[in-house]
């Protein structure tokens, strides 16, 4: 009966997949005959060509994306239909359902039907496929009446056949195997902020992933052109997932870590724990505001300026009146520029005019070129520039961190030893913790035209220029176009707009990463709990509607600037506009290694939730306490025991930042291109990262280095220890000098 059954099944996957082509040809027929098609018509003509090229070039992308694993599950129904659940929807050619998408109302019951509630199933069945090919299935039998005499389940279920499989270096989606309390998340209202709270292993990112992708299937029309932003820890983190999205049939989502969320910045570079703590204080927004502000200047006398052998005065009243001027237009700093540059120049102007006629020279002459003398006076432009210079947010908070002085000068309320936290030198590159401080001066200085508004003049001086040529040629050709029978169905406008060329058409998504003020439907926030006040003042400023899920564990917080509680890190920002769901059941880590995790954790006076593991693992955590000396050398000769204990799965070494390249080094002369050294090396065999790199990801195997340093190095926040020791799904071994942090050893 099962041969049968699997016969059965693997007929339908194939007609599944034989559709699956047939509209990738069809996507790829139509796509090409939209590209073959002359750009020809009205500007509406081409525009809407361009956008049937988008629409092809995302379903092709969306079909291309779920092929491995396109389907996962059958329901069998009380009144008899068959229902296939897969990674999308798919209709015959007689718009007959095939298959019907995770998403979708009707496949909840997937996940969420049991024995006691079977919500009109009969029977769950999961086919495990391996490619195209069904390898197995597994049936869950809700209703006792199908099962007859000596039947069972076979096999040990698609759960834990998933959390078995080897690690790859990738997240891989959870669609086939996502559990009741985790569906019921998913598939939460859009509106408010909802907070995923749960331990190492509990599928909080998996959750994450899945409710991005079911919000933008539920919430099409909304989401699609505001878009969804996903937010990571790192880059490791941000790659260990990137193709999750496009599996569930998603590839319109936004992803970038903490550090690159400001437009042209990737910031990488190392800091000490206080001053990122510094950095993250909410009160560092007045200060930035300070720092702006403090451009804002008024001269310490009256001031003389030389324009054209002519000496006029700037008065002290003067610029402060402009300059009030400008701050009551409640414009950005270098959009108010515009006022109070204006006001001063037509004063100046008029003193000018009024020394020329004092001096005699006739009151009818024409003055109009006063007005450029002044503008273009060499005394003129320093002093307005000096009193109230444009600057890009990059500049802002270079020249505040790099010049004493006016660090000084904006931060009243900083001690000395604070403010030496803050100092280095000029050009210096950008860390994570400057990302908000850059937003929050990007946000307060406005858009800067660099060109003093040339480049806009260029613009408009080339668009008439094109436009008479448009007409002369209109002109040369009109006999052409009268004996054609079209005069006057081409204007100017259109010809001019014709010869320009087209940029490229972009997704929403594509356009909201480079630029700062798009406002997304939804964001999604993983590892949450490390986030500054000051980062999620940026989030925040991302979402107007407020719009979020919250993913994270506070027990796994080693930021110094992190939360220690949800309503400590949301009320400022949300109020009470957010809610807290948990995930109560641990299904990487075993029992062994989860059990360990939380005892240490408790004994270092950090109280944390233990989920419940779903598997026991093959051993319990092994400890090698070695000379200092000696660390590195164990950690070269116990790895071949340990990459045979898991099978060859993939391996982490999770060291102290400082020990890092010395271990990778050392791993590399004996094993050579297997090693894997930092965030972008995943897909090794091995891979040698810090606790930071490693957070939000899953080995095999974990060799954690130095144990009690990771604890001492956090100033005794149990979070990179507690992070390292929850990461492997079946074995973890601990090397070290030190006494070993007190209750991982029971």
């Amino acid at each position: 009966m099962y041969d049968d059954e699997l016969a059965h099944e693997r007929n339908y996957v194939d007609v599944l997949y034989g559709r699956l082509d047939e509209l990738r040809a069809e996507k790829v027929e139509q796509l090409g005959e939209v590209r073959r098609a002359k750009s020809m018509g009205t500007h509406q003509n081409r525009s809407e060509r361009d956008a049937f090229a988008t629409l092809y070039e995302n379903r092709l992308a969306q079909l291309n994306a779920v092929d491995d694993r396109l389907v996962f599950g059958r329901l069998d129904l009380d009144d008899g239909q068959a229902r296939y659940i897969g990674r999308i929807g798919l209709l015959s050619e007689d718009l007959r359902q095939l298959l019907i998408d995770w998403r979708a109302p009707e496949a909840g019951t997937f996940y969420q039907a049991t024995a006691f509630d079977r919500m009109g199933v009969r029977r769950r069945r999961h086919l495990l496929l391996k490619g195209r090919n069904v390898k197995a299935i597994e049936d869950d039998v809700l209703d006792h009446t199908m099962l007859v005499d000596g039947e069972h389940v076979q096999g040990e279920g698609a759960l834990l056949a998933a959390l078995n499989s080897k690690r790859t270096g990738r997240m891989n989606d959870i669609v086939g195997t996502i559990q009741a309390e985790q569906d019921r998340i998913i598939r939460s209202p859009l509106s408010g902020a909802l907070v995923v709270q749960g331990g190492p292993g509990t599928g909080k990112t998996a959750v994450a992933l899945h409710r991005a992708a079911y919000l933008l299937y539920t919430h099409r029309e909304r989401l699609q052109s505001s878009g969804v932003l996903l937010v990571g820890p790192s880059n490791a983190f941000m790659k260990y997932i990137e193709r999750v999205l496009p599996s569930l049939g998603e590839t319109g989502v936004v992803m970038a870590s903490v550090g690159n969320l400001f437009p042209g910045v990737q910031a990488k570079a190392p800091e000490s724990a206080q001053t990122a703590e510094l950095k993250g204080r909410i009160g560092m927004a007045k200060i930035v505001a300070n720092a702006v502000a403090n451009r804002q200047r008024l001269p310490q006398g009256d001031v003389r300026l030389d324009v054209e052998g002519t000496r006029l005065i700037l008065s002290v009243r003067q610029v402060r009146r402009a300059r009030e001027k400008a701050q009551a237009t409640g414009l950005p700093h270098n959009e108010a520029r515009v006022t109070f540059v204006k006001t001063l120049l037509r004063e100046l102007t008029e003193q000018l005019r009024e020394h020329i006629e004092s001096a005699g020279a006739g009151n009818n002459a024409d003055r109009s070129y006063l007005a450029e003398d002044v503008r273009s006076s060499r005394d003129v432009r320093v002093m307005l520039n000096l009193c109230w210079m444009p600057m890009t947010a990059q500049q802002l908070i270079d020249e505040m961190f790099s010049k004493p002085d006016i660090l000084t000068a904006v931060t009243p309320n900083l001690s000395p030893e604070q403010r030496n936290l803050l100092v280095r030198a000029p050009g210096s590159p950008w860390s994570e913790s400057d990302v908000p401080l850059l937003d929050e001066a990007a946000e307060l200085l406005g858009d800067m035209d660099a060109t003093g508004g040339r480049a806009q003049a260029h613009a408009e001086s080339q668009r008439k220029r094109d436009l008479v040529n448009a007409e002369k040629a209109i002109s040369n050709v009109n006999q052409q176009l009268e004996d054609s029978g079209v005069d006057g169905m081409l204007t100017a406008e259109q010809l001019a707009d014709y010869n320009i060329v087209q940029a490229q058409s972009q997704t929403s998504a594509e356009r909201a990463l480079t630029d700062r003020t798009w406002a997304y439907g939804h964001v999604v926030v993983d590892e949450a709990q490390e986030l500054s006040p000051m980062q999620w003042r940026v989030l925040v400023r991302r979402c107007p509607v407020k719009s979020f899920t919250i993913v994270g564990d506070i027990a796994q917080t080693s930021s110094a600037s992190g939360a220690t509680s949800w309503r400590q890190a949301l009320t400022p920002f949300l109020g009470e506009r957010w809610n807290v769901e948990e995930l109560s059941v641990n299904y990487r880590t075993p029992r062994q290694i989860a059990e360990a995790a939380v005892r240490m954790a408790n004994a270092a006076g950090q109280l944390v939730s233990a989920p419940k593991a779903v598997r026991d693992g093959e051993w319990e955590p092994v400890v090698d306490q070695v000379q200092a000396s000696g660390v590195v050398a164990q950690v070269v000769a116990v790895m071949p025991e340990e990459t045979a204990a898991v099978g060859g799965g993939l391996v982490a070494v999770i060291a102290p930042p400082s020990m890092v390249a010395e271990i990778a080094a050392a791993l590399r002369a004996v094993y050579g291109s297997r090693i894997g050294h930092g965030a972008g090396s995943l897909e090794q065999d091995i891979v040698v990262i810090d606790p930071h790199e490693a957070k939000g990801l899953e080995f095999d195997g974990v060799i954690i280095v130095e144990p009690a340093a990771l604890l001492a190095g956090a100033q005794g926040r149990v979070g990179d220890l507690y992070v390292a020791m929850t990461r492997p799904t079946r074995r973890l071994r601990l090397i070290g000098s030190a006494p070993l942090p007190r209750g991982i050893v029971e």
